[in-house]
């Protein structure tokens, strides 16, 4: 019977998302086929009904709606735009600076809004153009904005990084998004460096170099958006408040600073407030048919079985998480990043944390796993975004998107190798 179940759950999933059925939908139709396998067919969908409800129901959850609305305020607000003033003074006289723009001001989007739609949307189109004008291949601007957007899921604050501590079954939130800093920054830098090799390749010019009262300048123009970071981060450390009455604040902070730079007007927030709506509606959708799922495998202890099948494989720590992370690159590239967070991080925390991984590092390295999924065809979000913005094809954009795959996965590889990395910063700051 379990084999039976695990082979209607793999099969049925597969199924819808093959006659293009979306994945929560997909996601809940499977689980209910699989549990009609045991149970007759009203209690499964009572179950399954019920099981969602459940699954929504996690105070932990509410920051994930403020922190959707207050990254959408900032991407309307004109706080886009002076970070990227900001760092492209920090970077103008390199050669290539526009492509190095990109990446600070999107880990410095990431570190406010925490959005990874809002960094390739609002990147993409204000220096798009800009790159274009100045001779930049388009495919190589794209190839930047798309992989550079994902470090939003790793610098705190991050949705994602919720979504796992609910997964995971209690980690704490303040220990994931402070250990987020140094991996987001580490994959920023390895991206800089791949992003200056390409630079040469091309052949591209250098900007005008920045004066000290110039950066100076930009940079007290982007002080209360940085400030947002200070407030968030250092209120949630300092035990202020949690992490949901920080995305609270942040929406308005977000929502007086935009105000304040009057390029939100009153007249746009029914706009505003109905897009933040419709993100959380497919957000919350995804996440309460993974816990659904989630659940109906539990209850076919599917996690366990697998669990021992790794162990019973490999007692190797570095073997064990180099054969995750082949499976969750494989994942990534089908399945969207919340729900594989939600299914398989059950599935595999018990196994790393029995080898002795701390669950802290195994978040961090989970999710940066699936931003790579983030980026690849054919159910890449950011990368279709990234395209749509730039005006090309994927078709055209996937062999400038090769070094920076490569830049990722370096990042990854290093993250799984040295814990340290990620576990470093919460020790120092004691969360």
């Amino acid at each position: 019977m379990e084999v039976l179940s695990v082979l209607v759950l793999v099969l049925s999933f597969l199924f819808f998302l093959g006659i293009g059925v979306p994945v929560a939908w997909s996601l809940g139709l499977s689980s209910m086929l699989t549990l009609m396998v045991t149970v007759q067919t009203m209690p499964a969908i009572t179950t399954i009904a019920q099981r969602m409800g459940t699954g929504l129901d996690s105070f932990s959850l509410l920051a994930i709606p403020f922190f959707i609305l207050a990254g959408e305020l900032m991407n309307r607000g004109g706080i886009a735009n002076r970070l990227i003033e900001f760092a492209k003074s920090l970077t103008g006289r390199m050669r290539g600076g526009l492509l190095h723009v990109n990446i600070i001001a999107a880990m410095l989007m990431g570190a406010i809004a925490g959005s990874a739609v809002a960094a390739a949307s609002s990147m993409g189109g204000i220096l798009g153009k800009r790159m274009e004008k100045e001779g930049y291949p388009k495919e190589l601007g794209a190839a930047v904005n798309i992989t550079s957007s994902t470090t939003g899921l790793i610098i705190p604050p991050s949705n994602v990084l919720i979504v796992y501590s609910l997964a995971s079954g209690g980690v704490s939130v303040a220990a994931l998004f402070v250990a987020g800093y140094l991996p987001g920054l580490l994959v920023g830098l390895l991206l800089m460096v791949t992003a200056a090799i390409m630079v040469r390749v091309h052949k591209l010019p250098a900007g005008e170099a920045s004066s000290f009262g110039m950066i100076l300048s930009t940079f007290w123009r982007a002080v209360p958006s940085l400030f947002l970071l200070i407030v968030v981060i250092g209120g949630i450390i300092g035990g202020v408040f949690t992490a949901t009455e920080a995305s609270a604040i942040a929406v308005v902070y977000s929502l007086v600073l935009s105000l304040i730079y009057r390029e939100l007007k009153v007249k746009d927030l029914p706009s505003v407030l109905l897009k933040s709506a419709e993100t959380t509606a497919v957000v919350m959708l995804l996440i309460a048919t993974s816990m659904a799922m989630s659940w109906v495998m539990s209850s076919e202890e599917i996690p366990q079985n697998i669990s021992n099948a790794l162990l019973g494989l490999s007692d190797n720590i570095f073997v064990i998480l180099i054969m995750i992370n082949l499976l969750l690159l494989f994942v990534g590239i089908f399945m969207d990043m919340t729900p594989a967070v939600l299914i398989f991080t059950p599935i595999f925390l018990p196994v790393v944390t029995a080898l002795g991984v701390d669950p802290v590092h195994f978040g961090i390295m989970m999710v940066l796993n699936l931003c790579i999924g983030l980026c690849t065809p054919p159910v890449g979000s950011i990368l279709f975004i990234g395209v749509g913005v730039a005006n090309t094809t994927i078709q055209k954009i996937l062999k400038p998107m090769l070094p920076f795959y490569a830049a990722m996965v370096l990042a990854l590889i290093l993250i799984m190798m040295f814990p340290e990395i990620t576990l470093w910063l919460p020790r120092v700051f004691g969360v």
